[in-house]
């Protein structure tokens, strides 16, 4: 069977698995799609991308790639583009195509919507109007790295992780976002871009020892996966002209316990020499999020320390 073959008889099997499902009119279906892999896709993504009345997408030009890929055929009048420039205004004109009965599907150009890519204003305003919004499931770059990251927290009370998006720009503000992470006792995990993976690359590497789990064109042919301490981040960009190319995901994993807690007693230290103690306390509570009265104890600790 040949490759366009096998993926349009995908199209008879998402017909034949989700079509005994309900699919309410007047409802906006939120449809991830593959980041990289076409075989990636949920057949009942498949399934309603086919029954949508209207596909709005990121870019139209690849939305009608991927989906004559599986041969679902959509005129131009069925596809509108919502992007981030457009989101407010586009999500005008799904507001008013839901509320004629259609049904709405939206994706962006790869993965799940309204993470990093648009979505989220459209499904609030979905939402504003009190019109039903639907998840379709499906490639997340963000969890496709976690699960074979090997992420062990060292604190059962701060599992979990804290996705930061994109780094900033700016290299003041990325050092600084990258500095804030140094004693975070939940893995972070960040994306980035082939144009600025070397500048993230620097701002990371002052992370030290930290572990840190690099997905480069993850679900693609030329799928990466390497873990290091951050310090080696750099280098290992360098060894390989071709490390520079593709999409990044990154996952920073948890500050050690015994690293974490060095930390905010240095927080502490710090305030302790330029403000009252229980300001000193309060403040490094809200910056570390330590219980104040454990700081508040510790902070003793100290003042007596340096008096004796």
């Amino acid at each position: 069977m040949s490759f366009e073959k096998a993926y349009v008889g995908a199209l008879v099997a998402a017909h034949d698995a989700a079509s005994g499902q309900h699919y309410p009119q007047g409802a906006l279906y939120v449809a991830a799609t593959p980041i990289g892999n076409l075989a990636d896709i949920s057949l009942r993504a498949l399934h309603v991308l086919a029954l949508a009345d209207t596909v709005a997408c990121e870019d139209t030009r690849h939305t009608q790639s991927l989906l004559r890929a599986f041969g679902i055929d959509k005129t131009g009048h069925q596809l509108l583009a919502l992007h981030q420039h457009n989101e407010l205004e586009g999500a005008i004109s799904v507001v008013e195509r839901l509320r004629l009965g259609q049904r709405v599907a939206y994706v962006s150009d790869a993965g799940t919507p309204g993470i990093s890519d648009p979505g989220a204003r459209l499904a609030a305003a979905c939402h504003q109007q009190g019109l039903r919004v639907i998840p379709l499931p499906g490639a997340s770059s963000v969890t496709a790295l976690l699960s074979v990251a090997g992420v062990i927290s060292g604190q059962p009370e701060a599992s979990g992780f804290l996705f930061a998006g994109f780094l900033p720009s700016k290299a003041s503000e990325r050092s600084l976002a990258v500095a804030s992470w140094a004693a975070q006792t939940r893995c972070v995990v960040v994306l980035e871009a082939p144009h600025r993976i070397e500048s993230a690359a620097l701002a990371l590497a002052q992370l030290g020892r930290r572990r840190i789990t690099i997905g480069r064109e993850l679900t693609k042919q030329f799928e990466e996966i390497a873990s290091m301490d951050a310090v080696n981040f750099p280098a290992w960009l360098q060894a390989d002209a071709n490390r520079l190319r593709g999409e990044f995901t990154l996952v920073i994993h948890p500050a050690a316990v015994v690293a974490a807690a060095a930390q905010d007693l240095r927080v502490l230290k710090l305030l302790l020499a330029e403000l009252p103690l229980k300001t000193a306390v309060r403040l490094a509570a809200d910056i570390t999020g330590e219980p104040k009265n454990a700081l508040y104890d510790a902070a003793l600790a100290l003042k007596n320390s340096s008096a004796a």
